[in-house]
Parts: C-alpha cells; sequence; structure tokens
C-alpha cells in the first residue's frame, strides 16, 4: 500500500482508491454475503431498509437479525480484523478476515451460521455489480489489506459522523444513516412525502422492482463511497431530479454536477485537504439539499427544523436527583407530575 495511505492531520484518514482497489472489490463482495444473510431474515421495511449495515465503534454490522424466537447479529471488526456472528442464545463464532476468496469466506459464513442453528441460506450472487460472480465459485476475489480496511472504516466513521448532524436537521421522513452493501456506499434520505414516478430500473444484476421499491417516494440522497474520485468521494442526488437542480451553484471548492453520474460529487482528497473538512462536507451536504428542496417544491417549514431547539432548556435544568429512599421510577414520576 502507497505511503500516501495515511491519517491526515486534520483526523480524516488518506486512502487512494488505486492502493486498495483489490481488498475494496473482495470486501464488497463480502458486504454482500454478510447483506444478504440479513436480507433473508428480516421482514421488509420500505425502500430496503432492513437489508443495511450500520457504522460500528469498531467496523460494520447488520444490527439485530430475527431467527425464530432469537435475535442474532455479524459485525466486521475492523480493529482485530474478525467477523463475529452472535446469537441471543449466548452462542457465538468468529471468522478471521484475512486473504482468501470470496468462494472461501462464503463457505465460512454459511459453516458458522448453520452451527448456530440459523438457517444459512441467501442467493447466490451478488448485486449492482458486472459480471455477478456466484459467490461460491469466486476465486477472482482473494485480497485483503488489514490497515487499507481499517482507514476505510475510518473513512466510513468521518463520514457518518457528519451525515448524522445533516439527518438532524430534518423531522420529516429520513433513513438511518446506513451502508448498502449493494453499491458499497453509506448513505442517508431525505424524502419529501409526495409519490416518486415509478423507477425505469437498469442497474446491474438487479430486478426493476428492487429500484422501484428503492425509489417509490420522491426523494434526496446523499452520501459517501470508495469510488467517484481519488480517495473516494461523497455524492448527492435528487429523484426525481427538479429542473435547474443540476445548475444550481454548491459553492463548496471542489464540488461539482456530474452529468455521468447523474449527481453532485465532491472528491474526498478536496475534503480532507480543506481548512476545516467538517465544515466542507456540512455546507455540501446542506447546499445540494437546499437546491433539492427549493427547485422540488418541498414543503420546507413543515419538514425542517433546529437540532438545537432545546439547548436553552438543557442548559438551565438539572437532570433531576433520585432519592436514596425513593425507587427510580417514583422520583421520575414526581418530575413529570411537577
Amino acid at each position: 500500500m502507497s505511503t500516501d495511505t495515511t491519517m491526515a492531520t486534520t483526523g480524516w484518514p488518506r486512502l487512494r482508491v488505486d492502493d486498495w482497489t483489490a481488498t475494496r472489490d473482495t470486501l464488497h463482495m463480502w458486504t454482500q454475503i454478510v447483506g444478504k444473510v440479513r436480507l433473508a431474515h428480516a421482514p421488509l421495511m420500505n425502500h430496503w431498509w432492513q437489508v443495511t449495515l450500520y457504522v460500528t465503534p469498531r467496523g460494520l454490522a447488520t444490527g439485530s437479525i430475527p431467527a425464530g424466537r432469537r435475535l442474532f447479529d455479524l459485525e466486521f471488526d475492523f480493529i482485530d480484523h474478525r467477523l463475529r456472528l452472535r446469537s441471543s442464545d449466548g452462542e457465538s463464532r468468529t471468522i478471521r478476515l484475512e486473504a482468501v476468496p470470496v468462494a472461501g469466506f462464503h463457505t465460512r459464513v454459511l459453516r458458522a451460521l448453520s452451527e448456530l442453528g440459523i438457517d444459512a441460506e441467501i442467493s447466490s450472487g451478488p448485486n449492482e455489480v458486472e459480471p455477478a460472480i456466484p459467490f461460491a465459485q469466486d476465486t477472482e476475489h482473494a485480497s485483503y489489506d488489514p490497515a487499507a480496511a481499517r482507514l476505510f472504516w475510518e473513512q466510513l466513521m468521518q463520514a457518518h459522523r457528519i451525515m448524522e448532524e445533516f439527518r438532524s436537521h430534518f423531522v420529516g421522513k429520513v433513513s438511518p444513516v446506513h451502508f448498502f452493501w449493494g453499491s458499497m456506499d453509506l448513505a442517508c434520505t431525505r424524502f419529501s412525502g409526495r409519490d416518486a414516478p415509478e423507477h425505469p430500473g437498469g442497474a446491474p444484476n438487479v430486478g426493476d422492482w428492487v429500484m422501484v421499491e428503492g425509489y417509490s417516494k420522491e426523494l434526496f440522497s446523499c452520501g459517501f463511497w470508495p469510488g467517484g474520485g481519488d480517495q473516494g468521494a461523497f455524492y448527492a442526488y435528487a429523484y426525481p431530479e427538479p429542473e435547474g437542480f443540476a445548475e444550481r451553484p454548491i459553492g463548496v471548492d471542489g464540488a461539482y454536477y456530474s452529468v455521468e453520474n447523474g449527481q453532485f460529487l465532491l472528491p474526498y482528497e478536496a475534503v480532507v485537504d480543506a481548512e476545516d473538512p467538517d465544515g466542507a462536507v456540512l455546507d455540501f451536504l446542506h447546499g445540494t439539499y437546499q437546491a433539492a428542496a427549493e427547485h422540488g417544491g418541498w414543503d420546507r417549514d413543515m419538514l425542517e427544523d433546529d437540532p438545537s431547539r432545546w439547548d436553552h432548556v438543557r442548559r438551565t435544568r438539572s437532570p433531576p436527583a433520585l432519592s436514596r429512599d425513593r425507587a427510580p421510577h417514583e422520583s421520575l414520576t414526581k418530575e413529570r407530575s411537577e
């Protein structure tokens, strides 16, 4: 890996895409396998929110997945470089993250699930990639650079932190900040509350009906993915795209509208080199959202609010003290009645 793949002085890590492409592509397939385990067990939620992964203090995880009357989860740990599988009955399994083919990783995951007494049947191949090699036959993707995987997770952590701040300004329907393993991106989506025209589909190795569900409502979506720039890129788009959206000046150095991708892009390297990286990303997210909302005629008064709206109360009131001779619920009940 190049010496340029380092932690910048700002705390935002540098990771050149060209320096970890083989690991990225292998890890992409691994996240698809783990994501498809969740897909196989979790009930459908709007826009496929039940299939995503989440950034954690150690990596990427599924969250709780139902299995009969039990719960289980899977987590990529990019500090110790393990995939951890845990069940609510106390059983667990661990798989080492190392340079093995996707086919071998697939076998290990299904075996570990079976040992935990969990149905291990998942769909056989990846989505949103071309060519789509069935997991059990994929010996092409077999790279794992632990340092690069950790740096990618650290990129996701920084993106997650800023995107959560951005999400807090919206009180309408909005997705979690979550990781879509199909496209390998961290995303957050806001909705206007109106229906959208039926999506035409066309994503590689994905049924058009999947895209119809994903884009059934008018939306603005933003996120980060390890492409689109020398070190990855932040993106933002609207569906349907309103007239004037693409021409809207965003006012962030390095940001531009990509006609090829149909979205605004802010290369990650422009963020790392900025005097205020956090501010650059927030300005990009707020600016592109405002372009979508204003040109799309969203009801912004209804959909937005100030996340600091209760700060004046929190600064002037101390939390209720719990008396030693009263149960906690009694003290809180008295506080509410007052």
